[in-house]
């Protein structure tokens, strides 16, 4: 039995070729472990319903002279936070989050030390960040949120 091999057996071979090639591909990226699928959040619709508070958060920190900075150190991450406010009436949760991997994820409560808070290295991985910083002072609300490579 002699197989012609013409222009139409061809496309259909390099299309099933083609098939293949993107299916072993599907299937790992399902099938797989080592393919991890994480969302940003598990309660995302709930989320959403909040929003409208964190854009005022946002807005209520911009009034500010000046914001919450970030600043790596041999130790960890520094968060240094504004001067003008006073550090005793400052509450709140900071909140880290690697996309990559959510069991990274932490969160810690503010604890100043002359307006300063340090994120020990030996939570840290490096890589991005996203840093949520969630505080109040006198009973007005603020938020930071920061992509952050460390």
């Amino acid at each position: 039995m002699k197989i012609r091999l013409n222009w139409g057996t061809g496309i259909f071979l390099a299309m099933l070729a083609f098939m293949i090639f993107i299916l072993t591909f599907v299937y790992k990226s399902i099938a797989l472990d080592e393919y991890q699928h994480e969302l940003v959040s598990e309660d995302y619709y709930k989320d959403e319903l909040h929003y409208q508070e964190e854009i005022d958060k946002i807005n209520n920190a911009k009034e500010l002279s000046e914001n919450i900075e970030l600043e790596n150190t041999n130790e960890g991450i520094l968060i240094k936070f504004p001067e003008e406010v006073l550090m005793a009436n400052i509450s709140g949760t900071i909140y880290f989050q690697r996309l990559s991997n959510e069991k990274l994820d932490f969160v810690e409560e503010i604890k100043l030390d002359n307006h300063k808070q340090l994120i020990r290295s030996d939570r840290l991985v490096s890589g991005k960040w996203i840093v949520k910083i969630d505080w109040k002072n006198q009973e007005k609300e603020y938020l930071f949120k920061d992509s952050w490579f460390y």
